[in-house]
């Protein structure tokens, strides 16, 4: 007779794989994209974490940025390979720099500030294991102005899209009844 393990799970936790889920659809869909200059990306699903961020707090956008980075280097066939540790690294250095921006006063910074920082801290922890681990060569630091024009530019972008999501009526993701 086989044993069935049933994993505990509650709402809370299918939201977040929902979301996780988008941020993952994101992810594949900039793989599509071709890049003129190879590491630049939009981070597109980062929008995705810096709505969670705003709606449900860090614990939630840390769960789906990292379950997006797994999940997409599985998906992809990059799972601890050199991409995937860059990846990881971006994002808990985006993570940790969200989790401070946080404390912030709203008044002043909001998503365009939290997405431009955590994409510059993603750059930076992202060079950060290329030199130390890939290129270990002072050369990279060329790159340094390519790289933070892009997360500048990309930060703000994506940014301003989470605002504007945010900025819409939330509908409740139940259905009738059950909210």
């Amino acid at each position: 007779m086989a044993t069935t393990i049933k994993l505990a799970t509650s709402a809370e936790d299918h939201h977040i794989a929902r979301l996780a889920a988008v941020a993952l659809g994101l992810s594949v869909l900039e793989a599509a994209i071709p890049s003129p200059l190879p590491g630049v990306k939009p981070g597109l699903a980062n929008i995705i974490v810096l709505i969670v961020l705003a709606r449900y707090g860090w614990r939630a956008a840390a769960w789906v940025s990292l379950l997006r980075v797994l999940a997409g280097s599985l998906l992809m066939g990059s799972f601890l390979a050199p991409g995937f540790f860059l990846s990881l690294v971006g994002a808990l250095c985006s993570l940790a720099v969200l989790a401070l921006s946080m404390h912030l006063p709203q008044r002043w910074f909001g998503a365009v500030t939290h997405s431009v920082l955590a994409a510059f801290a993603h750059i930076a922890g992202q060079m950060l294991v290329v030199y130390l681990w890939l290129i270990p060569h002072a050369g990279i630091a060329y790159l340094l102005p390519v790289f933070a024009a892009a997360a500048l530019v990309f930060g703000t972008v994506n940014g301003i899209i989470a605002m504007q999501f945010m900025n819409t009526p939330q509908q409740s993701p139940l259905p009738p009844g059950e909210g």
